[in-house]
């Protein structure tokens, strides 16, 4: 998701484009960004298509359909095309305000990254939010309760949008777990340290090993052009809330103990007294998520894609 202009363009008050409907049904819109020319466009109720043409002397060249990351935009009845820096804003005619406003990424962090490691030429959907673009993703709950899932189809859904902090343990590394990726490992007397002179946001110590989420790899994530989502419990989750960061904070709870243990059952991961202590554990959670006045949204997981939906118009 983009964060959308905080002027409303006279296209969009008006309810009127700035493209070109073809005799086929097919509506259009062209845009220069640099040497290229933009050509976005589709079908009423179809997806959009987009192709480029590089411009010669002669304001001609070959054009060739590109390949398009990220949830494609249906086409309505008319839309408008307007150039901002590295992205061009899609504002559709008479569509409902949560589909109203995207942008097709052409020159971003993201876009750029792709393009080197695919090797060929790409483009970015992502859908325009008003408000809270900006803001990291504070997400906590009990184990079992889907966070992972759902932070994954977000990602997915939005690649070019949403970017996870890598945290910082003074553990091993175990199996193929890669530094950087899934952890950044680092020592505990080195952590300590840094913990003292205030480049954590939150730690925690667990079973003998510091783990944490450091300034610099919030910000790292904010330097590629995307907004950070942090997967942390509550107690971290207060320590965040007490820092300096600005953040949203979103609180995911099972739509009953019942399910939570038989969603843990099912996993097959744990021993019986595992699974007790998960519970037990879950139950001190759900009580401080909801009580504790630290998230600003409560979402109920009981079926999926409602979570899931409710997580997009929240964030």
């Amino acid at each position: 998701m983009g964060e959308a202009p905080t002027f409303i363009p006279q296209d969009l008050q008006n309810g009127t484009c700035n493209g070109f409907e073809l005799k086929s049904g097919t509506f259009e819109t062209d845009t220069i960004v640099g040497n290229k020319k933009y050509v976005i466009g589709g079908t009423y109720g179809e997806t959009f298509s987009v192709k480029d043409q590089i411009l010669d002397n002669n304001g001609l060249g070959e054009w060739v359909d590109l390949i398009q990351l990220g949830t494609k935009p249906i086409s309505c009845n008319g839309h408008s095309a307007v150039l901002l820096k590295d992205r061009i804003l899609i504002l559709k005619k008479n569509a409902k305000p949560d589909d109203c406003i995207w942008f097709l990424e052409v020159d971003t962090p993201y876009v750029r990254q792709q393009k080197k490691i695919l090797g060929i030429d790409v483009v970015a959907w992502s859908k325009g939010v008003i408000g809270n673009a900006e803001k990291p993703v504070v997400i906590s709950g009990p184990s079992g309760v889907g966070k992972g899932t759902l932070i994954s189809m977000l990602m997915t859904e939005f690649p070019s949008m949403f970017g996870f902090s890598v945290s910082h343990t003074t553990r091993a590394a175990r199996g193929m777990e890669k530094d950087g990726v899934h952890y950044h490992f680092t020592e505990k007397n080195v952590m300590e340290k840094e913990i003292k002179d205030g480049k954590f946001l939150e730690f925690a110590s667990v079973h003998g090993n510091l783990y944490g989420t450091s300034v610099e790899a919030v910000e790292m994530v904010s330097d590629a052009g995307k907004r950070c989502i942090l997967d942390i419990d509550v107690q971290g989750a207060r320590s965040v809330r007490a820092s300096s960061l600005e953040a949203m904070f979103i609180f995911i709870c099972p739509p009953s103990m019942e399910e939570l243990e038989k969603r843990l059952r099912d996993r097959g991961t744990e021993t019986e007294e595992q699974v007790l202590k998960r519970l037990r554990n879950a139950q001190a959670e759900i009580e401080q998520g909801k009580s504790s006045g630290i998230f600003d949204h409560i979402l109920y997981n009981g079926k999926l894609e409602e979570c899931y939906e409710n997580l997009k118009v929240t964030t």
